[in-house]
């Protein structure tokens, strides 16, 4: 059975970097089959065509499609990602400068989304029926549905531009500096920068929760051990919160798994909305200036992070849920 699990974990590894080849392949040839100079950054109108071509040999652009393939490959396994065209730097330097913030806000987003959503979901299965529920899906599937931008510029015309309750951009007030990553984790400042991005993607991201948590939850509740607990004479507090929600949680926990990966990807739009100095909205940047080595480099990693949580997803589920576990090892 061990061998079976190993075997398991082995093909499912091998299908997420199957997945990233494919992901890197697409991103080489769409960038450098895209129209424009890439090179437009560094080229000045008084270059000559000699200054040119060698800056075009200088970054490898004059060898065919595909020897600059080949080497892309091979520095990328060696975690080497290129210098960016604009800002004239190595691209792991500039994407791991930005990475913290966006891991900040994806999670601060999460814990609040997945939070409000459980709590949400057993109290809207709990009064079934009731006007409550009614008003609390209608409110789910509007804030799902909406556009991310949309209702973040909402947050800001009624919480920054009117109340001025929350800075309208940016992740720190003009001119502050932090010794550390800890000194910013501390600090009031970054906080108060957070809040309306954070809340803009929370509530897009609590209605998965909230809706697979309750739909779980109606399922748990028509279960025979609950009945017998209320024959028994259990408080319906008990059943909800020890019996039924326990085992109503596994699919939202492997769920948020997957939710890390979808909310880096959907940070781009938050992130340009709110000017938040993060992956998302370098991505953006490093494609409009045609920089496309920083925005493979941009694109690769959010990629890594949506397959990662994809693996983890998938083996979580099966290591918290004994039925899937032996499913599985029975197919191999």
């Amino acid at each position: 059975m061990q061998r079976s699990v190993v075997v398991y974990l082995v093909g499912r590894i091998a299908q997420s970097l199957l997945v990233l080849w494919v992901v890197v392949t697409f991103l080489f040839f769409l960038f450098r089959l895209a129209p424009g100079n890439p090179l437009v950054a560094y080229i000045d109108p008084t270059f000559t065509e000699e200054q040119q071509q060698a800056l075009m040999r200088q970054f490898g652009l004059d060898k065919p499609l595909s020897v600059q393939y080949l080497v892309y490959l091979g520095n990328l396994v060696q975690g080497e990602l290129g210098d960016s065209f604009f800002y004239r730097s190595p691209v792991i330097e500039l994407v791991m400068e930005v990475l913290p913030n966006t891991l900040y806000l994806t999670f601060t987003s999460l814990l609040v989304a997945y939070g409000v959503g459980v709590v949400g979901g057993i109290l809207l299965a709990w009064r079934r029926g009731s006007r409550l529920e009614q008003m609390g899906v209608t409110f789910t599937l509007m804030t799902r549905s909406a556009p991310e931008f949309w209702v973040g510029m909402i947050l800001l015309t009624v919480f920054a531009f009117n109340l001025g309750w929350f800075p309208s951009s940016g992740a720190t007030s003009p001119g502050t500096l932090y010794a550390s990553e800890w000194d910013k984790l501390t600090s009031w400042d970054f906080w108060r920068h957070m809040v309306l991005p954070a809340t803009t993607l929370a509530l897009y991201l609590h209605g998965l929760p909230l809706l697979l948590m309750r739909s779980n939850m109606l399922e748990v509740l028509d279960e025979d051990y609950i009945t017998m607990g209320r024959f028994m004479g259990y408080s319906e507090l008990r059943l909800m919160v020890r019996h039924a929600a326990r085992n109503a949680l596994l699919p939202v926990i492997t769920a948020m798994a997957l939710g890390v990966g979808y909310s880096v990807g959907g940070n781009v739009v938050v992130e340009n909305v709110f000017g938040w100095p993060g992956l998302g909205r370098m991505l953006v940047r490093a494609v409009a200036a045609s920089d496309y080595p920083l925005a493979q480099g941009a694109f690769f990693l959010i990629a890594v992070v949506m397959v990662t949580m994809n693996l983890i997803a998938d083996v979580l589920y099966g290591v918290l849920d004994p039925r899937i576990g032996a499913g599985q090892q029975a197919q191999h």
